[in-house]
């Protein structure tokens, strides 16, 4: 990473970059699991260290005030987004779209396959549209209704759809990440995709066993017949259920192939939604405006309708929102002064093999999701802090950007804290360490990135010219 530290000021020593970071992690701990606190004031209490920490360094004030809001700024995309998928799934509630959805679904798919039919499904649509965000806040929505009908734990069915989800972000040519990782490590596109392909292809697969297998355990008895009967006909006796109501889930997956931004594409399915409401389900502006604003409330008085159908809306996205702002400050007090890039350059001196190299890589992009609370800020400073170190091993860039890819993507939904944790949990409705252990894609991915990195398969050489040779190396 480059240094860029002001007149006046010093590199921070690696035990106060420590305390900085501690001061977060045993905060967060302690007043989650002792006393079942939100995170928020404890993060803030790591802004506060943090900053302290700084001064000590010779930091003005406004420098480290310029980090926190460089920090948010990095950020508000995604709060946008957060903003209107709350919208979205209000308005879909309302208009009957998610419904639709988990009526069809009861009704066609079988308890034994949901598992791996969840994990396929969310693998083909994000793979298609490029993205996790979009896939987990439309199919992904619908999928955990259909899941919580037949049954399933609803920790498990994140678990899948998040797992198909993130397989698909991370192998698309359309995906934002896909793009940057070979960007930032000096590689192209599709030879970073090829790359990609032998450990996502090794992890996918050991998912989707594990998938059949639980799909098998949960759903080998065929479901509680009773209880999906009870479900269908709550739903069709509250909603005005149509196949023309599937036409907003295909708009928002149709302009996400054709590469339109999120957040017009989204709000384009919110747009379709309220035709649909109000075309299809009599609402008027005034049911409208409160589903979009405070999410729908489900009046059915059979309580698995209800607990599936009373949420969205834009305040249902306050608490994430808060919770991305302030975990912002402290990345961006942590990146402005160093104390982050200490931490990774103390790592690397270590790092002497190729396998410890990847495996450090993969580490400090993990990290960086815990410190700097975004997955585009973990890749680009994995990718940045390692160049130098892959090129002077004589490594193919393609060896970096998977390890980048490999760590940073897809561990960001795994932290509560990262803008990606936040959005997610929101989103399904499943506490980010519920669906943690079962969100099998996203945690296997790093180790099985390492394993390949210590054994030297699929280690490629870059030749005289600096282009990557076909041949592996053994880990040296």
């Amino acid at each position: 990473m480059k240094t860029d530290i002001p007149q006046g000021a010093r590199l921070p020593h690696l035990w106060e970059a420590i305390i900085s970071l501690f001061s977060l992690v045993i905060g967060i701990s302690v007043s989650i699991v002792v006393y079942g606190l939100d995170p928020q004031i404890p993060m803030l209490l790591g802004v506060i260290v943090s900053s302290i920490v700084a001064l000590r360094c010779g930091f003005s004030w406004q420098n480290i005030q310029n980090g926190m809001v460089r920090g948010i700024t990095n950020a508000l995309p995604a709060m946008i987004i957060l903003l209107v998928v709350g919208i979205l799934i209000g308005v879909w509630i309302l208009a009957g779209v998610v419904p639709t959805l988990i009526y069809y679904g009861l009704q066609f798919m079988s308890p034994s396959i949901f598992l791996p039919a969840t994990l396929l499904i969310c693998a083909i649509t994000s793979l298609a549209t490029g993205t996790s965000w979009g896939t987990a806040g439309t199919i992904g929505v619908a999928l955990m209704g259909i899941g919580a009908g037949l049954g399933f734990p609803l920790p498990i069915v994140a678990g899948a759809v998040l797992s198909g989800a993130y397989f698909g972000d991370k192998m698309s040519p359309l995906s934002d990440t896909t793009n940057l990782a070979p960007a930032m490590a000096g590689t192209d596109l599709f030879t970073h995709i090829k790359h990609m392909s032998y450990t996502t292809g090794v992890t996918f697969a050991l998912t989707l066993v594990i998938e059949i297998v639980l799909g098998l355990n949960y759903g080998g008895g065929g479901g509680d017949l009773a209880r999906i009967e009870t479900v269908l006909a709550t739903l069709d006796s509250n909603f005005v259920i149509n196949p023309v109501l599937l036409l907003p889930p295909l708009v928002v997956l149709f302009v996400s192939y054709k590469r339109m931004p999120a957040i017009p594409g989204i709000t384009l399915g919110v747009l379709a939604g309220a035709v649909c409401a109000i075309g299809l389900q009599g609402a008027g502006y005034e049911a409208l405006a409160n589903a979009a604003y405070g999410g729908f409330s489900s009046e059915t008085g059979i309580e698995d309708v209800d607990s599936l159908l009373s949420r969205g809306g834009l305040e249902s996205m306050f608490f994430t929102i808060s919770l991305i702002i302030v975990a912002m400050m402290f990345g961006g007090v942590m990146e402005r002064t160093s104390q982050l890039k200490v931490i990774a350059d103390t790592i690397l001196q270590y790092a002497k093999s190729t396998g410890s190299l990847i495996t450090s890589t993969v580490l400090t992009c993990i990290a960086a999701n815990l410190i700097l609370c975004d997955q585009y800020m973990a890749i680009v400073m994995g990718a940045r802090t390692y160049a130098p170190a892959y090129r002077e091993r004589g490594l193919a860039p393609e060896n970096l950007s998977r390890a980048v890819e490999d760590s940073a993507t897809v561990t960001a939904n795994l932290v509560p804290w990262n803008s990606g944790g936040a959005f997610q949990a929101a989103t399904l409705g499943v506490a980010t360490i519920a669906y943690l252990p079962f969100n099998f894609f996203c945690w296997m991915s790093p180790i099985v990135t390492i394993v390949f990195g210590v054994m030297g398969w699929t280690i490629k050489k870059r030749d005289p010219e600096g282009e990557a040779a076909t041949a592996t190396s053994p880990a040296e």
